[in-house]
């Protein structure tokens, strides 16, 4: 297992949305589109398995719950590879979304293009933007790390996605997001993985 931390050299602060056209586990297609009535829009890209990822389920449904009404929009996308790691697959995906009770859309990234496209690198890698698609986050969700949002003495995405709802300049301290490295398919590793990996060894 890679643990890695958010990039931020490839989608960088108060840049557009990327645009996409992925299928969710409802069977549907999504675009940016698909969501244009949100006035704040958080992409998580995630997956099934990731032990940094499945202490969040819940407060992913709380967040959506809590702030749904007041316009946000959470999206979340799994890039990972099925079949090297099977319990990201489809199945996989609607097991855990009936399971947790998933209050917003679980697409699949199985070309992996989109998540190279935002830079995602870690899992969870949660991008958060305006009403206008421009990114005012990209950062962790708490300092609990591995461990349920209940036990974490912060909330930098709680407290970024009120200033956005309230069309106010996120001033939140941008702390990347850690976890798993996305499973990328064998021999589609995208440069700004494989740099880290570099580092890291040396």
């Amino acid at each position: 297992m890679a643990l890695v931390t958010s990039r931020y050299d490839i989608l960088k602060k108060g840049e557009s949305a990327i645009d996409f056209d992925l299928p969710g586990i409802d069977g549907k297609t999504y675009s940016l589109a698909s969501f244009a009535k949100a006035k704040t829009l958080l992409i998580i890209f995630m997956c099934n398995h990731c032990p940094y990822v499945k202490p969040k389920f819940d407060y992913f449904v709380e967040l959506q719950k809590k702030y749904g009404p007041l316009g946000l929009q959470i999206v979340a996308i799994n890039s990972n590879d099925p079949t090297d790691y099977p319990e990201d697959n489809l199945e996989g995906m609607k097991q855990i979304a009936i399971e947790k009770g998933f209050n917003f859309p679980y697409l699949v990234d199985k070309g992996q293009e989109i998540a190279k496209k935002y830079g995602a690198i870690c899992t969870p890698d949660p991008y958060l933007f305006t009403e206008k698609r421009l990114l005012a986050y990209h950062g962790r969700f708490d300092d609990a790390h591995k461990l349920p949002h209940s036990v974490a003495k912060t909330s930098e995405m709680e407290d970024a996605i009120k200033q956005v709802l309230a069309s106010e300049q996120v001033t939140v301290l941008t702390m990347p997001s850690m976890g798993c490295s996305i499973k990328w398919n064998p021999g589609s590793e995208p440069k700004y993985f494989l740099d880290v990996l570099k580092s890291a060894k040396e």
